[in-house]
């Protein structure tokens, strides 16, 4: 099938053309709230990074979205009825 809309420039690695894929990550600036996207080439394997602005309605990291607790006493959800 054919795609209708050419992918961005930008997902594109700048060394071969090959397809950029998501790896991971990385705060930069806490006090500007500013991260580092990092992206490796499909095809020859590069890494090139991104830096962005922090979505303000997203986790940090995914420990903020987890619900706060002490996993060793349990939440008293463990599935069973």
């Amino acid at each position: 099938m054919r795609n209708l809309v050419e992918p961005l420039p930008s997902t594109h690695c700048e060394l071969c053309g090959g397809e950029l894929l998501f790896k991971r990550i990385e705060r930069d600036d806490p006090a500007l709230d500013i991260e580092v996207q990092i992206f490796v080439c499909a095809k020859c394997g590069s890494e090139h990074s991104r830096k962005l602005i922090h979505e303000p309605y997203t986790a940090h990291i995914a420990t903020d979205a987890e619900p706060k607790g002490d996993p060793a006493k349990g939440s008293g959800c463990n599935g069973s009825v």
